[in-house]
């Protein structure tokens, strides 16, 4: 009996779907790209950050444990003693975002290698790509130059995009069992004008919203969240004494820690209000979007996902009135990061859904 001759790679790639191969990928990704965006955040409030002063290893050793064992190790940083806890959590997270650069390699080599008939462009997997290697950069960058605000606030916007990314590739390769929607043609002659005009509201939300997440992140990374410790009022005021000039400076150069903040308190109350004014055009700007999809004749798909902006938006609402109110705890700040995600993925599944786009390659 003769032995079969064994296909090459590409050719046993080709032959097993590449759009349930990729959006078993892009599933993978979108999950443990949240879940390492909410463990930066655990790190970043944990004070974690650098919980092991070099990179990509923990003084010199692949895990703690190693430092641990090394004396020689630690007292090559004598200036950072060894914390195990905060270098556990410091190396979970560059373990998890490290499994997440391997998926989004296989993801770019499926695309290559099923580039005639595969779903994705090859522009797009190369860009996903090259984001994943730049945040790599920034990891990197954030430790050695020890916790630079634009750095920090870079390191969790480019996250947030990656997860965008790949949750918008996922949003693009429906499932088997459901019906491709209608061309961008067909629903854009059947769509009213009240859901037409869903469409570029919901993009301004988003630009809205992703400028409020960078300063969420330079909150953060400022050490300005507790600049206002109480809610509505900020310092028992309506419009407290604020330094605004020196709040948004983006660069102060390499020979300054950043751990614990620099910051005078009224550059952080500067901060943490523009903040606040920042959630309130989000609100007004999302609500807008949903409020013109679910009075419009927009498909129930764009209805559901008008009525998940609202819940998640809510939800981060909530969140961030009860972590000011309640002092601030831990759990609460954590889930706030969450909570930005979450917004992010609703507001980006209500433009896909307002969009029509049937497939990556239609982009």
């Amino acid at each position: 009996m003769h032995a079969r001759h064994d296909p090459t790679l590409p050719g046993r790639l080709a032959t097993l779907h590449p759009d349930r191969w990729i959006r078993r990928l892009a599933l993978a990704g979108v999950l443990l790209c949240f879940g390492v965006v909410v463990l930066g955040g655990y790190v970043r409030l944990t004070a974690a950050g650098l919980g092991c002063p070099d990179w990509p290893g923990c003084y010199g050793h692949v895990t703690p444990l190693g430092a641990e064992a090394s004396v020689a190790a630690q007292a090559a940083f004598p200036t950072k003693p060894l914390d195990v806890g905060k270098a556990w959590r410091e190396m979970t997270h560059r373990y998890a975002a490290s499994t997440l650069g391997l998926i989004i390699v296989a993801i770019a080599t499926v695309a290559i290698v099923t580039r005639r008939t595969g779903p994705v462009r090859i522009p797009y997997a190369l860009a996903l790509l090259g984001l994943v290697v730049f945040q790599g950069l920034l990891g990197m960058l954030t430790v050695t130059w020890q916790l630079k605000p634009l750095i920090v606030t870079g390191h969790l916007v480019f996250g947030l995009t990656t997860l965008g990314l790949l949750w918008w590739l996922w949003l693009s390769l429906p499932a088997d069992h459901v019906a491709p929607e209608p061309s961008v043609t067909s629903v854009s002659s059947q769509r009213s004008a009240a859901t037409r005009a869903a469409l570029p509201l919901a993009a301004i939300g988003l630009v809205a919203l992703s400028l409020q997440i960078a300063l969420g992140g330079w909150t953060s990374s400022n050490y300005a969240a507790i600049a206002c410790p109480d809610f509505p009022t900020c310092q028992n005021a309506w419009w407290p004494h604020a330094d605004f000039r020196n709040a948004f400076v983006l660069w102060r150069g390499l020979a300054i820690n950043f751990e614990g903040g620099v910051l005078d308190q009224p550059a952080r109350v500067a901060i943490h209000l523009t903040h606040r004014l920042g959630a309130i055009m989000v609100t007004l700007a999302l609500c807008g979007a949903a409020g013109v999809t679910l009075l419009g004749r927009a498909p129930e798909r764009a209805r559901m996902a008008a009525t998940t902006v609202l819940l998640a938006l809510t939800l981060q609402l909530t969140i961030g009135i009860s972590m000011v109110l309640r002092g601030f705890p831990l759990w609460l700040a954590t889930a706030h990061t969450g909570g930005a995600a979450l917004l992010l993925l609703s507001v980006l599944a209500l433009l896909r859904s307002l969009s029509g786009a049937a497939a990556l390659r239609s982009i």
